[in-house]
């Protein structure tokens, strides 16, 4: 996954924690007619063997040795050279190595050519292409980790053309239909879409948290045309956290002991054993964590700054407008106020990086620099450079309170805040990303977020209010309510026990594993048997039924009460391949159905090409009330219900 600054600046490699070994492995992949050698690094992380892709080999030419040189480096075409590598030369690695997985996931579109190397593949084994798109799909998983269409990757065809007019020939297509598997139907045009590549070959897909899975439904739905908002086959697992990577020991040991040896990885009962955990342990040991940050930020700035007993807020991202890390520098005399208050002081700890082309991000860290820089304030407000884990660590085992503060909806997770939580600190965000289905009302504040507002300065300036009132209002009183403050360790409890069993990795790994990994590989194991006899039969299906498509209509709808009978010419089709449904549901302002709900109905007789289909329904509120009816394409070994994009509407 190269998706790092969604949160962290990328790890560096710690000799000292793992050998970095040559595994002796090299793979050839051709790139714009130049033969280009891989190596093979493998890097042990944990039980986990980890592999990195080398291109600064010797016997490639100068230009091609600087593929794997840095991310987010170079233009569209050095990306796309690296995505080749990760992709095609991923495979062959894995290959290589003797690895036969049953499961492919791809993290965005970054090792998104994976997909057609395994299509090589299977047609190098005798399938055709479409034979082996069915095949390579049923074990393919794609996560997309964007909620805004800037932030997928797209070529342009002829940049394209460039680099794979020659594979098409390996993969038994036509460059059209290479082009069709990437074409963006959405607000880009013609260039070729990451995103809809790994969609179009991947059975099962997910965003990463429940609020970002709506998004990505609403993103991109005009891949699925027919399907209704909830039908878009983009489930969410919501991100979580390696908590033994980012908790501080005396924590550590506060849970271990209050809760289970194996905290990260109980469940919600025993996670509700932190209710009879120490107050002045837990106090204790956050009184450490914040001690510990700010003697590192001293060491650091090489500076007498922030106060070990003083309120400590961190916020550490990357650096990106829609974060809005500087949207408390709005109301900067209400600001001052809470930094330099004589009984009840606040303190601000800000780390991060903005993406090398990101100019505007690269502003928002000048402009906390500066406001940092006034002299009544450096003590008070600060700003750690060369952000990186170590930093990231630090703050948030030293923070208080964890502040996000992004335009609600564009964070797609966030997992910051999880990391801080499981320290004891507290959220203070919009209800965005993982805080959208976490929040509880006592785990934290929600900043009231203003979305519906569509003057973006009004809005930075309501949810700025906000955010002020809540640190006026509650969580200043409650920090310096008593030492220790009760009513704030009592916050951290239950903190602890609500999103303990939610946050973690292995609740994460849990989650992919039942419900994405295990069905992904049994498909992949049912049509790739017999040599594909299941896949070749799916793309047989699906050719015929898209040719025949044209033919199927819905003469008519009828209902009388609770009873519907619908009549669909079926054409060439038979019954067993399609499935009729009514939908029904409230009536909106103009005329659309809100929530509508679908319901199959049965055939209940056949007239030459024309079926009748009959059931009923209930209606579940009072006022006006639509309904009407579809038929869809239908094949046991589909995976959801739209994904033959062969749909039918009545009057359509």
């Amino acid at each position: 996954d190269t998706n790092g600054w969604q949160e962290e600046a990328f790890p560096r490699l710690d000799p000292a924690r793992m050998a970095l070994v040559d595994t002796g492995v090299r793979v050839a992949v051709n790139v714009a007619g130049v033969e280009v050698h891989v190596a093979v690094w493998r890097a042990e992380v944990g039980r986990i063997p980890l592999y990195l892709l080398d291109t600064d080999v010797e016997a490639n030419p100068a230009p091609q040795r600087h593929i794997t040189d840095r991310l987010y480096g170079g233009d569209a075409e050095h990306r796309l050279c690296q995505e080749i590598v990760l992709g095609i030369g991923g495979v062959r690695a894995m290959r290589a190595l003797g690895h036969a997985p049953q499961v492919f996931h791809t993290n965005e579109g970054h090792a998104g050519f994976l997909a057609l190397e395994r299509i090589r593949e299977c047609v190098a084994r005798g399938l055709s292409f479409s034979e082996a798109c069915e095949t390579v799909r049923a074990g393919g998983l794609f996560t997309t980790h964007t909620p805004v269409p800037a932030g997928i990757d797209r070529y342009e065809p002829a940049l394209m053309e460039r680099y794979f007019a020659e594979f098409c020939t390996e993969l038994g297509c036509s460059f059209e239909d290479l082009l069709a598997l990437g074409r963006d139907d959405g607000t880009e045009g013609t260039r070729f879409n990451m995103a809809a590549l790994g969609l179009r070959l991947s059975a099962r897909s997910n965003a990463v948290a429940a609020l970002h899975g709506a998004v990505s439904r609403d993103m991109f739905a005009y891949l699925w045309p027919g399907a209704l908002a909830d039908e878009v086959p983009i489930t969410s697992v919501t991100n979580g956290v390696h908590a033994k990577t980012w908790v501080a020991p005396d924590i550590d040991a506060v849970l271990s002991r209050a809760v289970h040896p194996v905290w990260d990885g109980a469940d919600v009962t025993t996670w509700a054993n932190v209710a009879q955990a120490d107050d002045h342990a837990i106090w204790a040991a956050r009184r450490h964590g914040r001690a510990g940050l700010v003697e590192f930020v001293r060491t650091t700035l090489r500076a007498t700054v922030l106060d070990p007993e003083v309120l400590t807020i961190g916020f550490a991202r990357r650096f990106a407008t829609y974060k809005r890390a500087t949207l408390l520098l709005g109301q900067p005399e209400r600001l001052r106020e809470l930094l330099l208050s004589a009984d009840r002081p606040v303190q601000f700890v800000f780390a991060g990086k903005a993406h090398p082309a990101d100019q505007p991000g690269k502003a928002m860290i000048q402009a906390i620099e500066t406001f940092a820089r006034r002299l009544e304030l450096t003590h008070r407000f600060v700003f750690v450079p060369d952000y990186d884990m170590a930093v990231a660590r630090t703050m948030y085992q030293g923070c208080d309170v964890w502040l996000n503060t992004p335009r609600r909806p564009l964070e797609a997770c966030g997992t910051s805040g999880m990391k801080a939580a499981l320290n004891g600190a507290l959220n203070c965000s919009i209800a965005d990303g993982w805080w959208d289905e976490c929040a509880d009302g006592i785990n934290g504040w929600t900043i009231t977020s203003a979305d519906d507002d569509p003057d973006p300065a009004r809005r930075d300036q309501r949810e700025a209010s906000n955010l002020f009132q809540l640190l006026e209002a509650s969580i200043v009183p409650e920090f310096y309510d008593g030492t220790p403050p009760t009513r704030w360790i009592a916050r951290m409890k239950h903190a602890w026990a609500t999103l303990g069993p939610t946050v973690t990795a292995s609740r994460m790994v849990k989650d992919y594993t039942i419900g994405l990994y295990e069905p992904a590989a049994a498909a992949s194991e049912r049509l790739g048997a017999d040599g594909a006899l299941g896949a070749r039969a799916l793309a047989r299906w699906k050719h015929e039924v898209a040719a025949a498509w044209p033919e199927v209509h819905i003469r008519d709808v009828a209902h009388l009460g609770d009873q519907v009978s619908v009549a669909v010419e079926l054409g060439r089709l038979s019954v067993d391949e399609v499935v009729c449904e009514i939908v029904h549901g409230p009536l909106g302002p103009d005329g659309e159905l809100i929530e509508p709900r679908v319901e199959p109905i049965g055939c209940v007789g056949l007239d030459a090409t024309t079926a009748r289909f009959a059931g009923t329904f209930e209606p579940r509120t009072a006022g006006p009330y639509g309904l009407t009816a579809r038929v869809r394409g239908w094949h046991d070994d589909l995976v959801n219900a739209v994904e033959s994009s062969c749909v039918t509407w009545a009057g359509h």
